[in-house]
């Protein structure tokens, strides 16, 4: 026989209203009683319906993430696959429905945040991959639809955004370098329209600052987080200005790290002995490259989950702002030489 709500108020010894209640994630329940609830209803096999329960409650249960950029993504960072899985897990953990959707600035423009979201029944999303010139970023100052950004800041009602502390970690990394010495230093930035990438250029250029270090246009590379033309630009940067020019190449994404490696090795020197590399990101492949990348680690599975927290929490106070940072672990492998 199927399983109702009514056996699981029952076997959990609650009332159907709080049975009803606990899966609609109401806060007037006591955390005790929804353990109870969650695991009877386990127990049982009951599976709520999804289109009633999104009927019924205060808040809708379809949370949309929505990733820009996808098809320009290298794959190796598995930047997409691990936020998903965080926001997964928590929607599996509180009931909820996530989807994944794609798009870029073109399909933006075409169509409007708010009306995306009513074509796809989405009541609140987790947005990825926007950048400061798209037409979404803009719109969602004004857009009154609850939304999470990953890695951008917009301070207005409804909107939160979860990332790691970019400027303080940039600053860690750029500390790290000055006191293993290294002064001649050419940072390899991404996308200048990439809120990530402006936080973490802040931090780099303050922390110069404060040695009294001016960091001049012709030591940034702006290589548009891509591997392949870091490694262009990097070798045609080391032909240009020689061996003596730089000591560190400061990159704000592994995979640009990655790129600026194979130029290195390409033009017969090794790291750390002649050029030393850092990044930024913490994707797995670079703790077995040779030697291993230095790198800030970003949690992104954890940033995937507290942004279905944070998410849920504006969707119920719609009227609020509110920016979450995740702890980055700093990896010191073997790609820094101490001068």
């Amino acid at each position: 026989m199927k399983v109702t709500i009514r056996d699981v108020a029952n076997a959990a010894g609650v009332s159907v209203g709080t049975v009803s209640r606990a899966f609609n994630g109401y806060q007037d329940i006591n955390v005790e009683t929804k353990k109870k609830v969650f695991e009877a209803a386990k127990k049982l096999g009951y599976a709520p319906n999804v289109n009633a329960r999104s009927l019924s409650a205060k808040v809708s249960k379809n949370m949309g993430l929505i990733v820009s950029g996808f098809l320009q993504s290298d794959r190796r960072d598995g930047f997409v696959h691990m936020l998903l899985k965080g926001t997964y897990r928590y929607a599996f953990e509180h009931y909820l429905e996530v989807a994944l959707y794609t798009l870029d600035s073109e399909n933006q423009s075409e169509k409007t945040y708010a009306r995306f979201c009513a074509e796809h029944s989405i009541f609140g999303a987790i947005l990825s991959g926007v950048a400061t010139t798209d037409p979404y970023f803009k719109e969602l100052m004004n857009a009154g639809m609850p939304c999470v950004l990953i890695d951008v800041d917009i301070q207005a009602k409804g909107v939160g955004s979860i990332s790691v502390d970019n400027v303080k970690a940039a600053m860690e990394i750029t500390e790290y370098l000055l006191n293993a010495n290294h002064e001649k230093i050419v940072v390899v930035q991404g996308k200048e329209d990439a809120a990530v990438n402006n936080y973490r250029m802040t931090g780099i250029v303050e922390t110069l600052s404060k040695r009294g270090i001016e960091l001049t246009s012709d030591q940034i590379l702006t290589c548009n987080f891509s591997e392949t033309l870091t490694y262009n630009k990097v070798k045609e940067y080391i032909l240009k200005n020689g061996k003596e020019s730089v000591t560190a190449f400061l990159c704000l994404s592994d995979i640009m790290a990655l790129g600026v490696m194979k130029a290195v090795r390409e033009l017969g020197y090794s790291i750390p002995e002649d050029f030393s590399v850092i990044g930024f990101d913490g994707i797995p492949i670079t703790a077995y490259t040779t030697p291993g990348l230095t790198t800030i680690e970003q949690d992104v599975e954890e940033m995937g989950y507290q942004a279905g927290a944070l998410l849920q929490e504006l969707m119920k106070n719609p009227n609020m702002s509110k920016k979450v940072y995740v702890p980055y672990t700093f990896k010191e492998r073997g790609s820094v030489k101490k001068l």
